[in-house]
């Protein structure tokens, strides 16, 4: 108590963890620090007082400061005389965003809520996910890194450059925090479906933070942003006087690879083995080479090949009870051969080999994929780039889609081209015409990017389609039954995901464990659900389904021995709820 009152007079502000919500865990760790190795005596997390108080987004509580907090620090005549509850305040922060018709500010009006009162934050967004997960995550996410020089106020993440080579140790170690458990990293080159966006790409990183926090339950204070600038492409943006990035055309081979190099071994050596570095948005020649050079030693995981697979995979799964059969007696016709749809692909065919038992070679050719030349097909091989090759089967060459609908004859067509429109009229109604309920899932983001749209899948297929995208879509009527498309949404899974990993300790990611989130993810669908035509959840019960989630993660990663936080707890989905970040307001003393 001494050492409290010490910090009273001082002038320091003390958190009263009497308050905290989240349980038992957090009160043995300190403040949402449930996931953290490091012990923290719970009542000494000091916070500074007075003006500088109200401008720490950290701990700045605004009007729910009590008149008691006020008068112990220093803030009375900072604030005006009323007193509300962080419930008032979220329902007039929700009428103000509600009220902006352009989404891009209702964007702005979100981050700059983040830099001033983070608790408040992801309050709105836990309590309005579905509301508010297009505004900071797709479709309004991409708009935003195509303007973010113009939006820039201050940074949300570090910024690597070509400049700080020999540096990144440094550079690391000048981010405030130091217990980091999950850093998310593009390089700007493949922005969802808009392209090079260069050092502009830091939305991304951001969206998906604030996604791991509010869906999956991380402290906002573990999470770290990060844009690796190696230059851009983008003629536009290298002529544009608001960049702020460099400007000079993308680095590549040596240069880039050694600048990665040093950049994930400065991670390790800053934040340890169990930090998951998620890489994001990298080009499909970067982003294999990446992932299968680091897989081996390090936690990493790309949310563009593995995210992507595994939330497909789930509605996959969950479908079935809607089509009949199992996995292995469907046939799937891709359009787009990226790294979106092989990490699809390849995930499918494994779920099918691990069923079955038959040997993946064989689980592969129910898998069939179109690029921009045509199918892909064993008299191409020659000319295909690797993550291609294994999708080479025996077959006539076919140059359109069309053509590939009607001789493969496929139950699930699967759009991650990254190009909208291109499941035509034609097209859909060929899938309609032997298929009783065609599967039809338009995936690339954002929503102008969509292959069709669920109006033009219900519409062609005279209602018959199961229809899933990549971005929102409201639901739809036709004649007389409304429709409730699916949003293969990579939020569903990378949030609780990264957190079953975070939990467990995990020092590797094991495919196994992407078959374990789909599973849990598909667990999650009810019959109510399937009586809408819905193959995944309502995105209302998120913070659920990641506790499922990371419940299973973390068991396979026990199982496999790759988990480092022992003993394992006996009930996993009540320790993974019990370790969620909650923003409730702390009272001080």
């Amino acid at each position: 108590m001494a050492s409290t009152l010490k910090q009273m007079k001082e002038g320091e502000s003390v958190v009263d963890h009497s308050s905290a919500v989240g349980g038992g865990v957090d009160d043995v760790y300190g403040e949402d620090r449930a996931s953290e190795d490091q012990l923290i005596t719970p009542w000494t997390v000091s916070v500074a007082s007075g003006y500088t108080l109200l401008r720490d987004p950290h701990h700045n509580k605004g009007l729910a400061f009590t008149q008691r907090e006020r008068d112990s620090h220093y803030l009375r005549g900072l604030l005006p005389p009323a007193v509300a509850t962080q419930e008032l305040q979220e329902k007039k922060l929700m009428q103000n965003i509600r009220s902006y018709e352009v989404p891009l500010h209702r964007y702005v009006a979100m981050m700059e809520l983040e830099e001033r009162n983070e608790r408040l934050f992801y309050k709105l967004l836990i309590d309005n996910v579905e509301e508010l997960l297009p505004v900071v995550y797709t479709p309004t996410v991409g708009e935003a890194c195509q303007k973010y020089g113009s939006i820039f106020k201050r940074p949300q993440g570090l910024y690597i450059s070509l400049k700080e080579k020999g540096k990144i140790l440094e550079v690391l170690r000048n981010w405030p925090e130091r217990n980091i458990q999950v850093i998310v990293v593009t390089d700007g080159e493949r922005i969802l479906g808009l392209g090079d966006l260069g050092c502009q790409g830091m939305g991304i990183p951001v969206g998906k933070l604030a996604l791991y926090t509010a869906l999956g339950g991380v402290r906002p204070s573990a999470c770290l942003p990060i844009t690796i600038d190696v230059g851009t492409n983008n003629q536009k943006l290298l002529d544009d006087e608001f960049y702020i990035g460099l400007r000079q055309k993308r680095a590549t081979g040596k240069e880039y690879y050694d600048l990665l190099e040093e950049f994930m071994s400065a991670v390790k050596q800053n934040y340890g083995e169990k930090v998951l570095v998620q890489f994001e948005d990298f080009a499909n020649h970067n982003a294999f080479e990446l992932l299968a050079k680091y897989r081996t030693s390090h936690l990493v995981f790309n949310d563009d090949i593995q995210g992507t697979a595994s939330v497909v995979l789930a509605g996959l799964v969950a479908s079935l009870k809607l089509l009949g059969g199992s996995l292995a007696d469907h046939t799937f016709l891709f359009l787009g051969a990226g790294e979106a749809g092989t990490g699809i692909a390849e995930l499918i065919a494994l779920e099918i080999s691990t069923k079955t038992y038959i040997p993946i070679d064989e689980a592969r050719k129910k898998i069939w994929l179109v690029d921009s030349k045509g199918l892909i097909v064993s008299s191409r091989k020659e000319t295909l780039q690797h993550f291609k090759k294994p999708w080479a089967h025996e077959h006539e060459p076919l140059s359109t889609l069309l053509d590939a609908v009607k001789a493969i004859k496929p139950s699930v067509l699967i759009g991650t081209s990254g190009v909208g429109q291109t499941f035509t009229q034609d097209v859909v109604e060929a899938m309609a015409a032997f298929n009783e309920r065609p599967l039809i899932m338009a995936l690339s983001n954002p929503t102008s990017q969509a292959e069709c749209t669920a109006e033009q899948a219900y519409t062609w297929t005279q209602g018959r389609a199961i229809f899933s995208s990549g971005s929102p879509f409201d639901p739809y009527e036709y004649k007389g039954n409304l429709f409730i498309p699916g949003q293969a949404n990579n939020a569903y899974i990378f949030p609780g995901l990264g957190f079953g990993l975070v939990i467990s300790g995990a020092i590797r990611v094991h495919d196994e464990m992407l078959l374990a989130a789909s599973e849990a993810l598909a667990n999650q669908v009810t019959q109510e659900h399937y009586d809408k035509g819905m193959i995944y959840p309502p995105l209302t019960n998120i913070r659920k389904i990641s506790a499922h989630i990371a419940a299973n993660v973390a068991a396979k990663a026990y199982d496999l021995g790759l988990a480092t936080r022992l003993p394992r707890p006996a009930d996993l989905v009540k320790y993974a709820e019990s370790c969620m970040y909650t923003p409730n307001y702390r009272s001080y003393r």
